[in-house]
């Protein structure tokens, strides 16, 4: 038969755990939000300028085209531009990810050894 101690220490651990997988983001979820979310505002900002018109279109926003090879302010830049602004949003929704991921992870092992830490 189990001691009490046991079973009570057992339950405390299953929450620890379970309170560390809860607060872990998900590096491909957050990528895939990011990803998306930048290449809408990219294709979105460069279809407003284009149906815009006039001589000089979006000069700035065309500057992107030293970051994003092929791109251009028109309708199939716009579409060259959203897919490496998905790229570009997706590394760094992955790279905060981790970095959150990790940092939450620290803080779980300092306070299991006995640490202080803020929940």
């Amino acid at each position: 038969m189990r001691s009490p101690y046991d079973t009570i220490s057992d339950q405390v651990e299953a929450e620890r755990l379970l309170e560390s997988t809860l607060r872990r983001m998900n590096a491909r979820v957050l990528g895939l939000t990011v990803g998306f979310l930048a290449a809408s505002a990219l294709f979105v900002a460069t279809m407003i300028l284009v149906v815009r018109g006039g001589s000089n279109v979006g000069a700035h926003l065309g500057l992107l085209g030293w970051y994003f090879p092929g791109y251009e302010v028109t309708f199939i830049g716009s579409f060259i531009g959203a897919a490496w602004a998905f790229l570009f949003g997706y590394i760094v929704g992955q790279a905060i990810s981790r970095i959150y991921n990790l940092i939450v992870d620290l803080g779980f092992r300092r306070r299991g050894s006995g640490g202080t830490a803020a929940p």
